[in-house]
């Protein structure tokens, strides 16, 4: 009789071990989207602020509300204030990661409104007062929504906080509604 050895091996997971590699990757990715939401966000909230409050060398609500008029809207500082508000604010959610979805929305809708109003008429680049810096913003801000905030981020505990097509449709539908309506106005 010929006995049969069979060798031990070890029950295989069926969860995949991460590769150290992947580990440094996942971390530095989870930095390097902090370092973007932090320099966007907190840059478009000083855009915001400029806007609002006269900070950093802005108009402040009075003087914006000037241009706004000068651009067709009407009342102009009620305009400059939702303008202003919605870089404020959603510069903060994104620096912050809060609320991601809508943060981007208000940011986007911003930026559609600039482009349909200022800067579409005079072509693409920003040398030429063009839609560049618009549309960079705009397409960051729908990038964040469509990644997620990241996990270093408030909105790590909610369902949108992964990111995705939803959150991402989400912004860019209610910042195009949003739009649509301050426009039409």
């Amino acid at each position: 009789m010929v006995v049969k050895h069979i060798l031990y091996r070890p029950p295989v997971s069926a969860e995949p071990v991460a590769h150290p590699a992947a580990l440094a990757t996942s971390s530095a990715a989870t930095w390097g989207l902090l370092l973007i939401r932090l320099t966007f966000g907190l840059l478009m909230a000083g855009h915001g602020a400029q806007k609002l409050f006269g900070l950093f060398g802005g108009g402040g609500l009075a003087a914006t509300g000037k241009g706004f008029a000068a651009l067709g809207y009407r009342p102009g500082e009620v305009f400059a204030a939702i303008g202003g508000l919605s870089e404020t604010l959603g510069g903060l959610g994104l620096a912050l990661g809060f609320l991601t979805p809508l943060a981007a929305a208000a940011l986007i809708g911003v930026m559609i409104n600039a482009m349909a109003t200022v800067t579409g008429a005079h072509g693409l680049w920003e040398t030429d007062g063009g839609v560049e810096y618009s549309v960079c913003i705009a397409v960051v801000a729908l990038a964040i929504a469509a990644i997620g905030p990241g996990r270093l981020a408030v909105d790590r505990f909610f369902r949108w906080g992964a990111g995705g097509w939803a959150p991402a449709a989400f912004a860019l539908g209610l910042a195009g509604a949003g739009s649509a309506v301050t426009l039409s106005l």
